[in-house]
């Protein structure tokens, strides 16, 4: 009796891979796949900083140079004629702060926290109703008004106001203000002129913030029988609060710099304390007072240095809430 011959395995063909775990081959039952080896990290390029290098030299000029100018001038005062020289001192700043000077810069501040109040408070609900509008038309013709507005001032705005409010101004003489106590050329007239680009200003900043408001806030307030004036209390306002805020001071900083339309419109009725800077850098009042405007400079960039301190902080805050 004969009986069959055992089959031999056959030897296994050799893995063109490279061994377990190349492509197309299974693992061994039992074994762990091999860990794909890690990706080199990519290092950023030795030279990328130099794109940066015209942005910081123009900034060096720009601004590095005329804060150091101001820096050193608002400290010294003019010695011999001949060479130059000067000696430092603190009389330029004490002088910027009394006097005439002090007036000015108060009523800088209260014409610049005057309008970014009011101006807030006419830009928010603005900026809501052209959120909450049904036309989208009509939301990206506002928008579109409120930047080319925003930027709206000097000259041509001052010309604008005076053909429409001034003492001969078609509005003026037809409304009869004149006879009301209505003065363009007064504290009021100005601020409602600062107010055309302010309130506009106001809408461009605010609209980012109104738009993060989540629509989950005002369901759960619906839900738990909230009106419409406690969502705005207690869930909207106090989020909106930090961008609110920095609205404000943004709008403070902007009233605060212009020059060009006050200058033009009411001259030296308004003291403010942009007009005194020009008026000593003339010599318009006393010669030779060149170095107290630089104190006055100096005394308007520390006011606009500590609104940026306000605003920043409040802008990262208001982030962080609506993102």
């Amino acid at each position: 009796m004969t009986t069959a011959p055992t089959p031999v395995p056959a030897p296994a063909a050799a893995d063109p891979g490279g061994g377990p775990g190349a492509p197309g081959t299974a693992p061994a039952p039992g074994t762990a796949s091999p860990a794909a080896p890690p990706r080199a990290k990519r290092r950023p390029r030795g030279g990328a900083w130099l794109a940066t290098v015209p942005l910081l030299a123009f900034f060096l000029v720009g601004f590095g140079l005329p804060a150091v100018a101001i820096l050193t001038g608002a400290f010294t005062v003019s010695g011999d004629a001949e060479t130059g020289a000067g000696s430092f001192t603190t009389a330029n700043l004490t002088d910027s702060v009394q006097g005439a000077y002090r007036t000015a810069l108060f009523s800088s501040l209260k014409l610049s926290a005057l309008t970014a109040l009011i101006g807030t408070v006419l830009g928010v609900p603005l900026a809501q109703a052209v959120l909450t509008s049904r036309f989208r038309l009509l939301r990206e013709a506002v928008l579109t008004a409120s930047g080319v507005l925003a930027n709206f001032g000097g000259l041509p705005l001052a010309f604008a106001f005076v053909a429409t409010l001034g003492n001969a101004g078609e509005l003026t003489e037809l409304f009869h203000l004149t006879d009301h106590g209505w003065s363009l050329y007064s504290f009021t007239g100005l601020t409602v002129t600062y107010l055309y680009f302010l309130v506009p200003l106001m809408v461009l900043t605010i609209t980012p913030a109104l738009e993060g408001l989540r629509l989950q806030w005002r369901e759960a307030a619906r839900n738990n029988r909230a009106t419409a004036l406690q969502y705005w209390r207690y869930v909207a306002l106090p989020v909106l609060f930090p961008s609110l805020l920095g609205g404000f001071v943004l709008l403070f900083g902007s009233a605060f710099a212009a020059y060009a339309t006050a200058a033009a419109m009411v001259g030296a009725t308004v003291p403010l304390i942009s007009r005194q800077i020009a008026d000593a850098l003339s010599g318009n009042v006393l010669v030779g007072q060149g170095n107290l405007a630089l104190a006055l400079s100096l005394d308007m960039i520390l006011v606009a240095a500590l609104v940026m301190a306000v605003h920043l902080p409040l802008q990262r805050r208001s982030a962080r809430w609506l993102s």
